[in-house]
């Protein structure tokens, strides 16, 4: 097989956790050990968070795991008010959702491809992903479309994926429907890429700036940085469900610190959980533990708990374990979007 068409021919599925009720499972790893344990314990605080009525909490996204079949997964917990704010990668959130939503998909691959011939297909490899490079152009063209709409002015992550948002709300129709940017313009869920250039959006800002060299679309950084710890200033109690971590994890973690030279009165984080792969032992920030966070006065230590797992093994036992277990039935939704409808940021 050595056609474009030959290689594109499986498409990645979403994991669906409404299928599979995984309670049973999760609840004997209890009385496991190692990673086992981690989980279940980490899948008993999600569930926590989602009962205590104080508490928004907050997803953060790293790795390419919509690629791989999750995006379904975080789609259900927007849905179903079980997250109030994502922080995430721009691959994720652009790359792999908004990709997605202008109607285009994963394939299955394999690791054992040769990269040369792919290269010359225009096909890109995610690991055992492929995902076809003539499509992701029009991802970038797209943005660059939705830039060139825009006044020409810094604007913060948050307010550019909410654009993408309403772009597909007019534009999307039936090939959005479980996009996870709709979802979170539809449920007025904040989404933050605090590193907003590095991903297919990046290509549209060069287009767009490139062809509007003197007024222009920009990202102002620091704006979603506070705009971030609005959230935190507003909802006192969080809890923070961490996949990967790289900058959205430090990113949301640092709002503690963000809210106390304010001088406000913001809690560390109350809860915790990190699923990860990485080791801790080079000092690498965001392979972090929790409890090291704490001597940073990000996380309390009550309510922690590190999940050495890849992704698409824990993820879908921990979210669905939550969902399952119904906590969210009597969970009102925060809308923390309506924050900046209603505030001055800054002030």
């Amino acid at each position: 097989m050595n056609t474009k068409k030959d290689l594109l021919k499986e498409v990645i599925r979403h994991i669906d956790i409404k299928q599979h009720n995984v309670v049973a499972l999760v609840d004997a790893m209890e009385h496991m050990a190692f990673s086992a344990r981690d989980l279940n314990r980490a899948a008993k605080i999600y569930e926590m968070m989602l009962q205590d009525k104080e508490c928004g909490v907050i997803l953060t996204l790293a790795g390419s795991l919509f690629s791989a079949g999750l995006k379904r997964v975080v789609y259900d917990l927007v849905m179903n008010n079980m997250i109030d704010a994502i922080v995430s990668t721009g691959a994720i959130m652009v790359d792999q959702d908004f990709f997605e939503a202008l109607g285009f998909k994963h394939y299955k691959g394999t690791p054992y491809s040769d990269d040369n011939l792919l290269r010359e297909l225009h096909i890109d490899r995610i690991y055992d992903t492929f995902i076809d490079e003539d499509e992701l152009r029009i991802c970038d063209d797209t943005c660059a479309k939705i830039f060139d709409s825009l006044e020409p002015k810094p604007y913060s992550s948050r307010e550019l994926l909410w654009e993408f948002g309403k772009y597909l709300e007019k534009n999307g129709g039936p090939k959005a429907d479980d996009s996870v940017i709709w979802a979170c313009y539809k449920k007025n869920v904040p989404i933050f890429v605090p590193a907003f250039s590095d991903c297919s959006a990046g290509f549209g800002f060069i287009v767009h700036q490139t062809q509007n060299p003197d007024k222009h679309v920009s990202v102002d950084s620091a704006k979603d940085f506070l705009e971030l710890t609005r959230i935190k200033l507003n909802c006192k109690e969080t809890g923070i469900f961490m996949v990967g971590g790289g900058v959205p994890k430090n990113f949301t973690q640092d709002i503690v610190v963000a809210a106390d030279i304010l001088q406000e009165d913001a809690p560390m984080h109350k809860y915790a959980i990190q699923i990860t792969v990485a080791d801790v032992r080079d000092g690498a920030l965001s392979s972090s533990t929790l409890k090291e966070a704490s001597s940073w006065g990000k996380v309390e230590t009550t309510f922690e708990q590190m999940v050495y797992s890849e992704a698409t093994l824990a993820m879908p036992l921990i979210a669905g374990y939550a969902y399952h277990k119904g906590a969210w039935k009597e969970r009102k939704a925060r809308e923390f979007q309506k924050i900046y409808q209603t505030e001055t940021i800054g002030t």
